[in-house]
């Protein structure tokens, strides 16, 4: 009962199971982005002062600092379900597939690490 037809649970075809939650996340994410982007947004526009030395001392507090952090985490993991869902989509053949995806998460993570080194140096007065 409520497994499918008799064909499909003989082809082992129907939900993986992990769709929901893949979607739930990139909707959390983009929620998440929207939100740290207007804080980013109205923060910057009440500023005033766009020099240098302003906006070094805008990112050397913290709230501002967590935000930006926040943000580059949010966009770049948000990147990455999206791109995900295009290799598994397009990439058919299983050895490329898993080559790009192994791409996709280094490059990934890479860019989520060097953002957050950047804001890290830049909070902490580096």
């Amino acid at each position: 009962m409520g497994n499918g037809t008799s064909i499909g649970r003989v082809r082992g075809l129907g939900s993986a199971r992990h769709g929901a939650q893949h979607w739930l996340v990139q909707r959390y994410t983009a929620i998440g982005n929207l939100l740290a982007g207007l804080y980013l947004l109205f923060s910057l526009v009440a500023l005033g002062d766009y020099s240098h030395k302003a906006l070094h001392a805008w990112l050397h507090q913290p709230l501002p600092a967590m935000m930006i952090g926040l943000f580059v985490v949010s966009t770049f993991w948000h990147a990455r379900l999206g791109l995900q869902v295009l290799v598994e989509d397009y990439v058919h053949e299983e050895g490329n597939k898993f080559a790009a995806m192994a791409l996709l998460n280094l490059l990934a993570f890479a860019g989520a690490a060097f953002g957050l080194l950047c804001v890290v140096r830049i909070a902490l007065g580096a």
